[in-house]
């Protein structure tokens, strides 16, 4: 036992660790989407393929050998959305600061919010995080205004020629309106939600926006992210939701106060 321990260097236990944080960081990223559901899929095929080797199945295994050949293939092309978020989160510098929004910012959007709600006028708005929504922002119509609750509101009004598709805004300006996003394509979204969730949800599965959405039916705020969608129930539980988001804490004001005094 003690001679085992002595073969072991210091550069394999970097390596484990390093292999052991890659695989946390795949799980993250998979985490809650429909991946989950293929990488248990594909790994129920790699023990069907052991079984036909050691039982001798020569069919099975021929076919499940084809089939798993071409792996990094099937991989690259059923994963493509999460393997380009993970190289996102890679390229991202670990010194760069997400862009946060400042509080009277998110009162605006929260009020916003909950006034359309109360008169059944749906909503989708999008608040650009370190990832980039270029593509989309040219899909929209291009505004720069300055951010306000009244400015939200006559966007989504449905008289507004602008009241479809998504709001996206940027360091405190809404940047578009109209902006056409992408639909979710994952099976297991419940069927009450309509387009302006699926579209919230598939925004959410590629980029690290933050997506709130309002229900013209139901009057529900739900908020998106990582392509998980949380009913906002009250203006309380969304205020703090999204002050934890972007809201960054000082630790430093204890002393700060302390040395004021």
């Amino acid at each position: 036992m003690l001679e085992s321990l002595d073969i072991i260097r210091w550069q394999d236990i970097l390596d484990i660790l390093i292999v052991a944080f890659i695989i946390y960081q795949l799980i993250t990223i998979i985490r809650g989407t429909r991946s989950v559901q293929m990488v248990l899929g594909l790994i129920v095929l790699g023990m069907v393929y052991f079984m036909a080797s050691i039982l001798d199945l020569a069919a099975l295994q021929w076919l499940l050998k084809t089939f798993l050949g071409s792996i990094f293939l099937i991989v690259v092309i059923v994963f493509q959305q999460d393997i380009r978020r993970a190289l996102t989160q890679v390229g991202k510098s670990p010194f760069q600061k997400s862009t946060d929004i400042a509080e009277k910012d998110l009162d605006e959007i929260i009020r916003a919010s909950f006034y359309l709600a109360k008169r059944h006028i749906g909503a989708l708005i999008i608040i650009e995080r370190d990832n980039g929504l270029r593509e989309f922002v040219e899909s929209g119509f291009r505004l720069n205004a300055n951010l306000s609750k009244e400015m939200l509101i006559s966007i989504f009004m449905p008289v507004s020629p602008l009241h479809d598709g998504g709001v996206i805004i940027y360091k405190g300006k809404i940047h578009t309106a109209g902006s056409i996003l992408p639909l979710s394509q994952n099976p297991y979204i419940s069927k009450r939600f309509g387009t302006r969730h699926r579209a919230a949800i598939g925004l959410s599965e590629e980029t690290d926006a933050v997506i709130l959405v309002v229900s013209e039916e139901t009057q529900e705020i739900s908020l998106v992210q990582h392509g998980t969608l949380t009913a906002m129930h009250d203006e309380m539980t969304l205020t703090n939701t999204l002050r934890t988001i972007f809201i960054p804490k000082d630790h430093s004001s204890g002393w700060k106060h302390w040395m004021g005094r």
